[in-house]
């Protein structure tokens, strides 16, 4: 089998206002990197425009529209301090939306061994009726209910190492029982949560806080001694990845040390891990990243490894 990359132009009409970290040439960077030979083993797919069902697996009618009425005819919108929208943001979070929910049906059917989605605005801070942290819609969680819901998986396990904690991610999967959520970021950082307090109403979270200025040694510890051991006793049968790449330590919205390496390696454990428990089966979602370079080099290192696993 193979790696399935999940696309649509329509990433980049989502348009953030001039010196916005979360800008369309992150999206350019990621695709003008996969696009080179030693990508070209991937099975490409376009992301198709969800159905609003899909969305409404995690978030609520009302706030649905609430969102769809934010997007403007012309210029943009501010939803908050840092989530802004544009007169294409409604295409491109639907099709972020659409292309997880297409990464899981591809991996979960036997079409692909795992996948990666190449697609913003992020969603892993979006909670339940908050847009926030630049994020509309939980891609990673509708993901997760997908799997459960439609494909009747009785346990799926969704891992975050962006460097911002999930925060939305953990509201939309906090009383979900059949998933188990585990979050490593830098704390103190925005948006505050992911104390290892926080446990979930079914001791279904595991929240890693790193000290800002960790490298890859202390990342590497976190999900060695307490992550992975709870993903195998977790079982689960698909793992979807919030790949956040602002972890790097040239990142400038953070504090961390890692390097293309770290991403690599905490890419290959994790597809071990799956093959280990779920035939290998691994959906990872674009999350974080906001130094054009440090992007590019980690989204490389990430879907090498990929492919690497697909074999």
């Amino acid at each position: 089998m193979s790696t399935a990359l999940i696309h649509h132009p329509d990433a980049a009409q989502h348009i953030t206002p001039q010196g916005h970290p979360e800008r369309v040439a992150r999206i350019e960077a990621v695709a003008q990197v996969l696009a080179a030979a030693e990508f070209d083993g991937l099975q490409r797919h376009e992301a198709p425009l969800a159905d609003e069902s899909e969305v409404l697996r995690c978030h609520p009618p009302e706030y649905l529209e609430r969102v769809r009425k934010a997007i403007p005819a012309a210029g943009g919108y501010q939803l908050d301090a840092d989530t802004h929208v544009s007169p294409g943001s409604w295409r491109a979070v639907m099709r972020g939306v659409g292309g997880t929910c297409r990464a899981v049906d591809l991996v979960l059917g036997g079409d692909a061994r795992n996948a990666f989605v190449a697609m913003r605005p992020p969603g892993h801070h979006a909670e339940t009726s908050t847009p926030m942290g630049f994020c509309l819609f939980g891609n990673a969680a509708i993901g997760a209910k997908r799997a459960l819901d439609h494909h009747g998986l009785k346990r799926v396990a969704v891992v975050d190492f962006d460097v911002h904690h999930g925060n939305g991610t953990q509201d939309l999967l906090w009383d979900e029982s059949r998933a188990l959520f585990v979050s490593s970021h830098q704390m103190p950082l925005f948006p505050g949560s992911g104390a290892p307090g926080e446990r979930g109403a079914h001791d279904n979270i595991l929240n890693l806080p790193l000290q800002p200025g960790s490298g890859g040694d202390e990342f590497r510890a976190a999900w060695e001694s307490h992550a992975f051991p709870r993903l195998r006793a977790f079982a689960p049968e698909l793992i979807i990845v919030s790949a956040g790449f602002d972890g790097h330590r040239a990142d400038p919205l953070a504090n961390l040390a890692l390097v293309e390496e770290d991403f690599a390696w905490i890419t290959g454990a994790l597809c071990d891990i799956a093959a280990e428990v779920c035939e290998g089966r691994v959906v990872s979602v674009l999350e974080g990243g906001y130094d054009l370079d440090a992007l590019s080099a980690s989204v490389r290192a990430h879907v090498l490894m990929l492919m690497d696993k697909s074999q």
